[in-house]
Parts: C-alpha cells; structure tokens; sequence
C-alpha cells in the first residue's frame, strides 16, 4: 500500500439526504460507539461474525481502536465507521487486503436499524470500493453474504457484484457456522464509471 493513505477520510452525496461520510474510529467517539452497538445488537446478530471460542470479554474500546490504527497502517485493513449527520450509523471495513499479484480485499459492513433502508449501506460500500479501486489500486472486492440476509442481498445487487458461489460453512455467526453466497467484483466489471455513480443512478439521479 502506498503511503500517506490511512488514516484517510471519504464523503459522498446521498440522493434525498445528508452526505455519508466513511472515517477512521476515534477514541472520543467511544460513547456514541458503545451506544450504538448496545442499540443494534439483537439487529446484528443473526449477520454478525462470531468467535468459535467463548469469550469472558472483548477487547476495550481503546484496544479496538490501536488495534484497528495498527492493522491499517500494515495495510491490511481500513477500517471505517459510517457517519451521516454528525451521527455514527455502522461501519465498514475492507479487511484481508492482499497485494502482490492478487491485489484484492474483503468488504463487510453493517448500518444501524434506524437508517436501513435509507442508502446509506450502498452508498457506504460504493464509496469504500471506489477508494479500493482508485487510490489504493486493488484490483478486486470480494463481499461474502448469508443467503437469509436479503437486506445486504440488494446491496450487492444494486452495485452490480457478480455472484461466484455458495461457501459452506464459510462464516462463525451466533454459535453456528453457516453458508454464504459470495460476491465479487473488479476493476474489470467496473469499466469506466465509479460505483458511486452507478449507487446514485440506481437511487434515481
């Protein structure tokens, strides 16, 4: 990865709101984080990766924070949270970055209950992808799904990823393991245009 490119802040218009804004995580922002996560857990739990192992505790939030500050400057995550009115509303990492020849990332995301539905999750995923393909010149953006999860299903279809196939038992999600449908898409399947205009094509602009 290229210097200079974390910690890095990205901002893109939403068709009929506010700008969403993809940031690093802060340590002044450790109440209004707590807040949402204690808010949306039961909504982000039957999507949400587990440990396979019990857990007593999870790391404190400043450990979250190094942690994440510390795998981004590696380069092998940016992880940002999802910000739109000055409030914090998910996140979205791109995580298990690859360089070399295969030039490639993860995607995973998730917004709070109160905004689904809003674009605000496309519109998110469009922004970091674009910051994937543009600035730090990855060639391809796997995002991997729970067939159930119909919700993220139109996220990915909305952007156009192409569906490469059924992974079994892929992911460790609330005490089970349990199948996804993966998602790609590269510079390739990109062409010419940037996918956050394609996200505001498809909102009606």
């Amino acid at each position: 990865m290229r210097d200079g490119l974390w910690p890095v802040s990205l901002t893109a218009r939403r068709f009929g709101g506010a700008p969403v804004i993809l940031r690093p995580l802060h340590g002044r922002d450790r109440r209004q984080w707590e807040a949402l996560r204690a808010g949306n857990s039961e909504w982000l739990r039957p999507w949400e990766a587990t440990s396979p192992h019990p857990m007593v505790a999870g790391p404190a939030f400043r450990q979250v924070v190094r942690q994440f500050d510390r795998e981004a400057a590696e380069g092998r995550l940016q992880p940002f949270v999802i910000q739109t009115e000055g409030q914090l509303v998910g996140q979205m990492h791109l995580f298990g970055i690859a360089w070399g020849s295969l030039r490639s990332a993860c995607a995973g995301y998730w917004v709070a209950e109160s905004v689904a539905g809003q674009g605000i999750a496309p519109l998110a995923l469009a922004v970091a992808c674009d910051h994937a393909f543009l600035m730090l010149g990855l060639h391809r953006v796997e995002v991997n799904i729970r067939p159930e999860n119909s919700a993220s299903l139109r996220v990915v279809e909305k952007l156009g990823f192409r569906e490469e196939g059924l992974r079994r038992r892929y992911l460790h999600i609330d005490g089970e393991w349990h199948d996804h449908r993966s998602f790609a898409m590269t510079t390739e399947d990109l062409g010419a245009t940037s996918l956050v205009e394609r996200c505001n094509l498809s909102q009606g602009l």
